[in-house]
């Protein structure tokens, strides 16, 4: 049979299937990073938020309903197929991206807070291609087959803001509508492509994709070790930073008219600088981390990443007092390199120190941390930079510093699991 939507058999129709789901993955993921970059200069210009507690609000709610709908998506994935829900989540996209375009022309702060909860509803579907990957992979194919999605995470970021770029117009004037309606189009492919060319993947013996944010097990499994406490608090540090950076990098770029400016970008430069960070990141994870895993310590590498975080985050403050282009861009490409350093590496750092058979449980913890640590650093970043302009880079400095402190303490008070049981 050729319809679209038996189960997939053999290797050749899994390893296609796969490279349906990374496309659509990829496309829909093209959208959000072509927003991301304009979401809160839109939503500063909108309404009067002296304290930027709104913006804040507006910014961690994409992150927040991932973190509660993620598992609710896997849950009826289990009972009605991955396919129709990742065809829902991708409807969901086209529908608020829509809505995205739709508030910029109306100048909404609340059509903008619903066009994000919902986009953020649709994207938690990302888990249930996560499951799709594990329905057609054997467990030694698994983690190739998770990079894909990995990769198509890496690729959105870095080409959805040239996709924003070529949206927007030239010149410092408002961009309009064009780029929520262009991320409106790119997940109407998704969408198209996985009802013509997705099958289901589900069968009887497939993994269950219904996992729990929080797990009392698992957190007990995961502070029971004091390094793998100390890790996990690390991961907070670094993602918050991240989240912290990701968030106020696009003000800081562009200003606002009777504020403080030290750079004033035209919207299609502040889109090329979020391009530029995704290429970075992904080349410094993929040709250099990924080279050197497995030959130099995880604790090392997460060292590296921290002083570069710390380091380049200091050096985003002297760039702005000075005003200067050139040591802003490099001072970015640093911080995105230590962050590149960081994640891949706590993960696996994370991972042997657990014990195998409660591995699940305390990755899952990791996850959560991650997704709480996204939606705080998202929402405290705006209140942050307007209260002073360089104030999210001077704190994610200074805790960076303490995440480099926390890492070399858990490197050093214990041991791999399999090195304790020897």
């Amino acid at each position: 049979m050729t319809d679209a939507h038996v189960t997939t058999e053999g290797p050749q129709s899994n390893r296609a299937a796969r490279g349906i789901v990374f496309l659509t993955v990829f496309i829909d993921l093209l959208g959000f990073g072509m927003v991301l970059p304009l979401l809160p200069i839109y939503a500063d210009q909108f309404v009067v938020d002296e304290a930027g507690w709104l913006i804040g609000l507006l910014m961690a709610s994409f992150s927040a309903m991932q973190f509660i709908f993620a598992p609710l998506w896997g849950r009826l994935s289990d009972r009605i197929g991955r396919r129709p829900v990742l065809m829902i989540g991708l409807l969901g996209s086209v529908i608020f991206y829509t809505l995205f375009g739709v508030a910029t022309i109306a100048q909404s702060l609340t059509l903008l807070f619903i066009s994000r909860i919902g986009a953020g509803i649709a994207g938690a579907t990302i888990s249930t291609a996560q499951a799709y990957i594990a329905d057609t992979t054997t467990l030694a194919e698994r983690p190739k087959g998770m990079a894909l999605i990995g990769m198509a995470f890496g690729l959105g970021f870095t080409f959805g803001p040239l996709f924003g770029y070529l949206a927007v117009p030239s010149g410092t004037g408002d961009p309009g509508p064009a780029p929520g309606f262009a991320a409106a189009g790119l997940s109407l492919v998704a969408l198209l492509l996985a009802y013509f060319k997705l099958p289901e993947s589900r069968s009887g013996d497939s993994p269950s994709a219904a996992k729990q944010n929080l797990s009392v097990s698992g957190l007990r499994d995961s502070l029971s070790i004091p390094s793998i406490a100390l890790l996990l608090t690390t991961l907070f540090v670094v993602v918050f930073s991240f989240a912290n950076f990701e968030t106020t990098l696009s003000m800081l770029l562009k200003g606002r008219e009777g504020q403080e400016q030290p750079f004033s970008f035209t919207f299609g430069q502040v889109c090329l600088t979020y391009a530029y960070i995704g290429f970075t990141l992904a080349l410094v994870q993929g040709g250099i981390v990924r080279r050197i895993a497995g030959k130099v310590s995880e604790g090392i590498l997460a060292s590296v990443g921290c002083i570069l975080m710390a380091v380049g985050m200091v050096l985003i403050l002297k760039a702005t007092q000075d005003q200067s282009v050139g040591l802003l861009l490099g001072s970015l490409a640093i911080v995105v390199s230590g962050f590149g350093f960081m994640m891949p590496s706590l993960n696996s750092f994370i991972s042997r120190r657990s014990d195998p058979d409660k591995q699940g449980g305390i990755l899952g913890i990791g996850q959560s941390v991650n997704s709480l640590a996204r939606i705080i650093g998202s929402g405290l970043g705006i209140p942050l930079l307007k209260l002073n302009i360089v104030a999210p880079f001077a704190i994610s400095a200074v805790i960076m510093g303490v995440g480099l402190l926390l890492v070399i303490v858990a490197s050093r008070s214990g041991k791999d699991f399999t090195a304790n049981e020897s």
